[in-house]
């Protein structure tokens, strides 16, 4: 099976999923009766992570979730469905479910910090909406943007720059910062809300630790790849080739280094509780939290990562990110956001893999399948 697309940074999504991967995870996430126990020959012979796929631990007699109620405690099968998907995977991941409303939090590696890449452009509307409801901005004002505020990566607004810059107005810039993960316009609201400073100021003022942000993308991106900073890297493929030019020694350590401690890290279970609260209204107001989960609603990128494995009947919105690879790593891949059952019942959900070798339809199953289990697992109560 095939699938293609393209991630948030342009580059495109494609490659083969084996069709083992997919029953084996199906099977997981569905964990509704005990599996059969493992024949002599299976105990003997442990499956190892490959390029195709990875081992999955089998649930053995897993617990039964049909008397537990889930405004209170999570389903103990999706604790250990959770639990078996993080630990599987080939790779540094960082998953967390939250059920809205209630008061539990399901998690593998939930407090760790993960680098977030786009996904911190949620931070960056919210602060702006954040503002808005203040009084201190507006989203009809509109802005200029020249060709020294250009960034790197994806930027497709970079072709409606020209010599005399372009102005357009900020709920233009937040729809394309937040629905095609554009670095530009999504710098353009950083500035005009005050900076990471106020980015983090709100995110204090709304008590939510354990996420970081900053200092901004073309910061960020290039410290990651060992660069200084030069505007002249927003043109073309300039930051790219510049990049390739640095020994290899160089651009490991820069990328080792902002793994061990990323200056965008967010633990998984943090980032679902602020979901969360978004969803209940307490992170702005009424009118602002409905703009918001609209443009969520209406994001394009990234189709077959949690999105591709929430059933017919939901609803999802959500924010993406996509790091850096440097061969045969990749980092940051991410999604975030709130999957709705046909009951009204609302799940925040994030999974971030902080890095990984595993190529892109293996880390869409993991995403799909953590979709799945929540969809499995659900109970109106």
């Amino acid at each position: 099976m095939i699938f293609k697309g393209k991630g948030p940074g342009g580059r495109p999504e494609g490659g083969i999923v084996s069709a083992k991967l997919i029953l084996l995870i199906t099977a997981l996430s569905a964990c509704v009766s005990a599996p059969q126990p493992p024949t002599a020959q299976a105990r003997a012979s442990k499956p190892q992570p490959t390029t195709a796929t990875f081992p999955i631990r089998p649930v053995a007699n897993p617990p039964r979730h049909q008397d537990v109620d889930q405004r209170q405690t999570p389903p103990p099968a999706l604790v250990s469905v959770i639990r078996n998907l993080g630990q599987s995977f080939n790779g540094h991941v960082g998953i967390a479910v939250r059920r809205i409303g209630a008061d539990w939090t399901v998690a593998h590696n939930g407090n760790q910090l993960f680098p977030q890449q786009s996904v911190s452009k949620l931070w960056v509307s919210m602060a702006f909406l954040d503002a808005v409801d203040r009084g201190k901005l507006r989203l009809s004002d509109t802005t200029t943007i020249t060709k020294k505020d250009l960034t790197l990566f994806h930027q497709p607004s970079a072709m409606l720059v020209d010599n005399s810059g372009w102005t357009t107005t900020y709920s233009n810039l937040m729809d394309r910062a937040m629905k095609q993960s554009d670095n530009t316009c999504n710098d353009a609201l950083l500035r005009a809300v005050g900076g990471p400073d106020a980015v983090r100021g709100f995110l204090a003022r709304r008590f939510i630790s354990n996420i970081r942000f900053g200092p901004g993308e073309r910061l960020l991106q290039s410290t990651t790849a060992g660069l200084d900073w030069r505007q002249d890297y927003s043109i073309g493929r300039n930051f790219y080739a510049a990049r390739a030019k640095l020994p290899m020694t160089i651009r490991k350590k820069a990328l080792d280094n902002y793994l061990a401690n990323p200056p965008d890290g967010a633990a998984p279970s943090s980032i679902v509780r602020a979901l969360a609260k978004l969803k209940e209204g307490d992170m702005l107001s009424p009118t602002s939290t409905r703009t918001l989960l609209s443009i969520m609603g209406e994001a394009r990128t990234g189709p077959q990562r949690i999105k591709g494995g929430v059933p017919a009947g939901w609803s999802y919105l959500h924010k993406t990110g996509t790091g850096q690879d440097l061969a045969p790593r990749s980092t940051g891949y991410n999604d975030i956001g709130i999957m709705t059952a046909p009951d009204g019942t609302s799940y925040a959900v994030a999974v971030m893999i902080g890095s990984t070798t595993e190529p892109i339809p293996v880390r869409w199953q993991l995403m799909q399948a953590v979709a799945k289990a929540v969809a499995a697992n659900h109970e109106r109560r």
